[in-house]
């Protein structure tokens, strides 16, 4: 019994491929990309149409950054992998040696070329806006037909600078992605966002509620903003070889290719009655029910290993923080360094966010060290050590809680620290903590969602996912919340039943146990 949680362990990590360090290979061209950005790149459910297979999934991208990218790789060599990165993920996957390529449909800004290298174009962009088809903005023909709109757009993007050249409009906070702007659209949070033509006639195709907002007299823009171009590492060799091959891509071709693969994207079929709202949901769990239970274990098996672990590390460092000060010298010595190290520790993963922490251990370590992390050991790591830090201070609460009689005592009976520890304290502080461990074990299993930020396809990533293919946002993260409330009940269940069995007086006392025999003379 005692080996079957390891067992388990080592299943979960060789069922999702778990390796340890990643080893970089020559042979294969690591391109990043949101695969959310239709028609740019977007993902489906097979290899249709020449898409490719996205890296630690089942699932494949496709779009023009696909095509533009098989292009390259055609001409070094090499196999094309692709790396579904959030937007914000890109630079730094690509600083860090995590990608070789970022071909994103992203702009070579003066800001981002103090980071990385550009190619020469492989596409002018136009910008548009993307309105409701049924709201006042959709027969809008300049400008100044936006006054007063809420108005946003993609953060870190010179889409999102060009909103404040309308006079009036009411900008908003910039998304983190076009899911998000979409979703904002649909609910009536914004009344329009600023996006590129191809992505603007995605939308309406894909959905009759969207409408493209394309002006005779619209943005005035840089031709470095309306540039998109294939992002690299500084000095990078193979600059000269990418640039050949798109000396060869001409306009003309461009925009055939564009033309082509915009009516390829995923759109949610449409059979001419709108079901209901559960319908609907139901149809999205049905379809994608392999997409989604791939993310939830991944979710499960971060979270279970996290915790485990972080307990693991909160008892060490509780049974050292109470131990007594050590008579000599130089081991006392040790033990105040060792003691300020481990607060330093605690402080920090307390008051950093989990979704900062993911992105200096994954890229940091890379980049500082060149250390190449596999991404599941990395989030396993990260939930870990975060959750280390809180369980180190709850379990020194468990410890104060016990009466200092029981320590005494046992100082009486001649035990040693770690012997008082192990026999008398530990065992009622493991019990203490259980209702503080359990709710550590929901925050992780709902705090896994910020991994997508370093590529790992838990339930989030997973859900976004279906939802940039459907279109339909509030019924597949109603069907995404209904999963982790399912899991979080599950585990709190569980979670109470164990504590009930710790509760079970298995004990008998000393009278119980013997028998007295009086004699009377």
């Amino acid at each position: 019994m005692k080996k079957s949680p390891l067992l388990l362990l080592v299943f979960l990590l060789s069922l999702f491929g778990f390796s340890g360090i990643a080893h970089a290979d020559e042979n294969v061209l690591r391109v990043g990309m949101e695969a959310a950005y239709a028609p740019f790149n977007w993902t489906q459910d097979d290899d249709s149409n020449g898409a490719v297979l996205i890296e630690g999934t089942s699932q494949y991208a496709n779009g023009y950054d696909v095509q533009v990218a098989k292009k390259i790789a055609d001409k070094m060599d090499k196999e094309l992998v692709i790396v579904k990165t959030s937007w914000s993920g890109l630079i730094p996957a690509l600083t860090s040696g995590k990608i070789d390529l970022i071909i994103a449909g992203m702009s070579p800004t003066e800001e981002r070329k103090l980071e990385i290298d550009f190619s020469d174009s492989y596409y002018t962009s136009e910008p548009v806006l993307v309105v409701r088809s049924d709201s006042p903005y959709a027969t809008a023909s300049s400008l100044a037909d936006f006054s007063g709109a809420k108005v946003t757009s993609q953060q870190g993007v010179y889409l999102y600078n060009l909103i404040s050249q309308i006079d009036g409009v009411a900008q908003q906070t910039a998304m983190g992605d076009f899911a998000q702007m979409r979703q904002a659209l649909q609910s009536g949070i914004i009344d329009a966002y600023v996006s590129e033509r191809p992505d603007g006639i995605s939308a309406q195709i894909a959905s009759k509620d969207f409408k493209m907002i394309s002006l005779k007299e619209g943005f005035d823009v840089s031709e470095s903003d309306v540039a998109i171009a294939i992002g690299m590492r500084k000095g990078d060799s193979n600059l000269a070889l990418v640039n050949e091959v798109l000396a060869d891509f001409s306009h003309d071709q461009q925009v055939k290719l564009m033309d082509s693969m915009i009516p390829l994207q995923p759109v949610a079929e449409d059979n001419g009655s709108k079901p209901s709202f559960l319908g609907q949901a139901l149809a999205i769990l049905t379809n994608n029910w392999k997409t989604l239970l791939t993310g939830a274990l991944m979710t499960l098996l971060i979270s279970i290993v996290g915790t485990i672990a972080g307990t693991l590390i909160g008892l060490a460092i509780g049974v050292f923080r109470t131990a007594p000060k050590a008579t000599n010298r130089a081991l006392a010595l040790l033990q105040n360094t060792v003691g300020w190290l481990i607060n330093i520790y605690i402080e920090v993963f307390r008051g950093t966010p989990m979704i900062v922490q993911s992105m200096v251990i994954y890229y940091g370590t890379a980049q500082a060290f060149g250390l190449n992390l596999d991404r599941t050991l990395a989030a396993i790591f990260i939930v870990s050590i975060n959750t280390g830090a809180y369980m180190s201070e709850i379990v020194r609460g468990g410890i104060f809680a016990v009466d200092k009689g029981q320590f005494e005592a046992a100082t009486a009976l001649g035990m040693t620290h770690n012997q008082t520890m192990q026999k008398v304290v530990l065992p009622q502080v493991i019990r203490n903590i259980l209702p503080a461990t359990g709710n550590e074990f929901v925050i992780n299993i709902k705090d896994t969602s910020v991994l997508n930020v370093i590529s790992v396809v838990e339930l989030y990533f997973s859900g976004n996912t279906i939802a940039t293919q459907t279109y339909q946002y509030f019924q597949t993260f109603t069907v995404i919340a209904v999963i982790y409330f399912i899991l979080t009940f599950t585990v709190t269940r569980i979670l109470r039943a164990v504590e009930k069995q710790f509760d079970t007086d298995h004990y008998t006392t000393g009278a119980n146990q013997m028998q007295v025999e009086v004699v009377h003379d």
